[in-house]
């Protein structure tokens, strides 16, 4: 799955890059999410959206889905956010989320503007009250990823340990090898 995270373009640049991306996922059979703009997700025809703080509510976004004609099955649209406690975990829950990212969980300056990392007990407290998914998020990288799956993370959500490598493509396949590799051995379950 990948998350369009574009804060500072306008809406007619973010729309061009989320039409290509959707090309890109669609031929490589991954989603695509678009950040806080339900505008361009339905437009591009993406998977969902991810909301922040500072964006409208997951029921309002479900009711956008509801009322679009461009979504077949509105219910199959995605609703991710963003969470960096136990309550606001609970709380996107119960609004109707269907996953969360939570942290940060390690030190990463994307991420410090709130604050100190919340680490892997945090983490786990959250993917344990939860029924949703949990996506650790914050200075995950291919080393330490393994510590957020480990305490009940069902995935990780990481930008800069793919944008940074050599070799982004190579980079991708030996993180998503290495999850399914992880999964395999510890539930059975291959991606």
């Amino acid at each position: 799955m990948i998350q369009l995270r574009e804060k500072d373009l306008s809406g007619k640049e973010l729309f061009n890059l989320a039409k290509e991306l959707r090309e890109l996922t669609n031929q490589f059979g991954a989603k695509l999410l678009v950040n806080d703009r339900i505008d361009v997700a339905l437009a591009v025809g993406a998977d969902g959206v991810h909301l922040g703080h500072q964006s409208i509510s997951v029921q309002d976004a479900r009711q956008v889905f509801k009322t679009s004609s461009l979504i077949p099955h509105p219910s199959s649209f995605l609703v991710g956010v963003s969470t960096h406690s136990l309550e606001e975990a609970l709380n996107a829950q119960s609004d109707g989320a269907d996953f969360i990212t939570f942290g940060p969980v390690y030190i990463t300056p994307s991420k410090a503007a709130y604050g100190q990392p919340v680490g892997t007990d945090k983490l786990k407290e959250a993917a344990e009250a939860v029924r949703i998914s949990v996506f650790a998020l914050g200075g995950v990288k291919k080393g330490n990823m393994e510590d957020g799956l480990k305490v009940g993370s069902y995935g990780v959500a990481m930008i800069s340990a793919i944008i940074a490598a050599d070799d982004v493509k190579k980079e991708t396949e030996n993180i998503l090898a290495a999850i399914a590799d992880y999964r395999t051995l510890n539930t059975g379950q291959r991606l």
